[in-house]
């Protein structure tokens, strides 16, 4: 009786607790609950919480609608996703360049002649100067294979084999631009392009010259160095085999590696280039019709819209008249900047990624950022990478070497460039008037004016406002002369 009277009341307890779990549990599995699940008190609490400063916020807001901030278009602001705006600028360039198009086809018509293009580059059918010119260069290739042969074996003296490279790359420089200037059948746009593989071909050969004397004194000096040791020269190993493929000096002496880089879409030598696994047949085809359509673009845009402002141009340059001088330049601003930038594309990607896919030329940096250029020398350090790295590694550093100033060698660098840019135009012309020179030199004072008082959007548009308004100027000065210089006079076409 005392047990069972002890045990009465634990066993009425127990039954009250598993008769509460069991009420708890049926409620929660009415609110939707899973028997055995925790926290949901938690989670109501917080979602009540929730709710309260959700109601307080609103609160604020209605009574406080202001905070500390910037307008979005000011500098402070750090806003910098001007996409709808960039739309805008271009759609209303497309707009505006379509109207003018508009009025230069109701007004002269259909220009567009393929033929005449042709006659640009011939006189006569059967009168090719300008190829043959092309074809005579083999003669000054061979020249320099056949003289790093003879200096790599000993026969002749470094003294020797510099003077028969400076005859070389003399004749480089003045035989074309002789041929140019005597021959009556060569027209200007042949001689630029006789001319410009001339170029090309010295500055190649140039860069040839110097890294295969680098090699020769490498070598010279490694055997300096083993001759004092009294070892064997060690065979140079890459992941633990010896390496075969590599070319060394002078091996790389041969016909292929000569003709591989006079082909090659570089102008700096090197025994070994970065080569691409395979060639990509679409990537190619790709590049070759945009290299066709864009020709034929800019064909027919010099044709229909800036051959007849550049004539209707002659009459107030002529006179002097200054207003009508500055609309007509304005009016080929657009025009001549526009096919710069197709020219831009078409050279610089489509047709030198053609070539480099071509030969599986792996370095295909052959142009940077120029378009974000704040400052005149990261323009011209980046918009013509292989130019800029043959200058960077033949001009400017040797001349760094030799104790120059880094101003002096940065001038030395823009003459360099100005006589260049002089006889690539001056010479076809067959006229001397220095303004290719002269605004190439002009560059020097622009990029310190610049530097000093211009930075960030404001240089950049210093940039892109030379380019646009300085080539027009050099065209209409060159254009003029020839003119002037050829048919004795100008006369005014028309009004544009």
């Amino acid at each position: 009786m005392g047990d069972r009277s002890e045990r009465g009341p634990a066993t009425r307890r127990r039954r009250t607790t598993i008769s509460g779990e069991a009420t708890g549990t049926s409620a929660r599995q009415a609110n939707g609950g899973k028997p055995g699940s925790r926290g949901q008190g938690e989670q109501d609490a917080a979602g009540a919480a929730r709710k309260h400063r959700g109601s307080n916020d609103g609160l604020k807001d209605r009574l406080s609608c202001h905070r500390l901030q910037e307008s979005l278009l000011s500098s402070e602001s750090g806003y910098s996703n001007y996409r709808g705006i960039l739309n805008w600028c271009v759609i209303m360039l497309v707009l505006s360049n379509a109207r003018l198009f508009l009025e230069n086809l109701i007004k002269y018509g259909i220009l567009v002649d393929p033929i005449q293009v042709v006659s640009l580059f011939l006189k006569d059918p059967y009168s090719w100067p300008a190829a043959c010119l092309i074809i005579v260069s083999n003669v000054f290739i061979m020249a320099a294979l056949y003289t790093e042969r003879r200096l790599a074996v000993g026969t002749i003296s470094e003294g020797t084999g510099t003077f028969l490279y400076c005859v070389n790359l003399g004749a480089i420089l003045c035989f074309p631009a002789a041929t140019v200037l005597t021959v009556n059948s060569m027209t200007p746009v042949g001689g630029v392009f006789a001319l410009g593989v001339y170029t090309v071909l010295l500055l190649k050969l140039y860069s040839y010259k110097d890294v295969n004397k680098w090699c020769r004194e490498i070598r010279q000096a490694k055997a300096r160095t083993l001759s004092r040791s009294n070892s064997c020269p060690s065979v140079h190993k890459a992941n633990g085999n010896a390496v075969h493929s590599q070319e060394t000096y002078p091996g790389n002496l041969t016909h292929r590696d000569m003709y591989y880089f006079i082909f090659a879409p570089t102008l700096c030598y090197e025994l070994n280039f970065p080569r691409s696994p395979r060639i990509r047949k679409r990537f190619l085809l790709r590049r070759l019709l945009e290299m066709l359509f864009l020709m034929q673009l800019q064909v027919g845009l010099i044709q229909q819209w800036m051959v007849p402002t550049v004539q209707n141009s002659m009459k107030p340059f002529q006179n002097m008249e200054l207003s009508r001088m500055v609309e007509r330049l304005l009016k080929l601003a657009v025009p001549n900047h526009l096919i710069w930038l197709i020219f831009f594309y078409w050279f610089f990607h489509s047709s030198m990624n053609f070539v480099a896919e071509l030969m599986q030329f792996g370095d295909r940096e052959f142009y940077r950022d120029w378009w974000n250029s704040e400052t005149v020398p990261y323009f011209w350090a980046n918009w013509n990478i292989p130019v800029h790295k043959w200058c960077l590694r033949h001009f400017y550093k040797p001349m760094l070497r030799r104790g120059v100033n880094k101003l002096a060698a940065q001038v030395a660098v823009f003459l360099l460039s100005a006589f260049f840019h002089e006889y690539l135009v001056s010479i076809p012309l067959k006229m001397f008037r220095l303004w290719a020179f002269m605004g190439m030199m002009a560059q020097v004072p622009l990029a310190l004016f610049v530097a000093r008082f211009l930075r960030g959007n404001y240089g950049n548009a210093a940039v892109w406002m030379s380019l646009i308004i300085g080539q027009p100027i050099a065209v209409l000065m060159y254009v003029h002369d020839y003119y002037v210089l050829h048919y004795g006079g100008v006369s005014e076409t028309g009004t544009a």
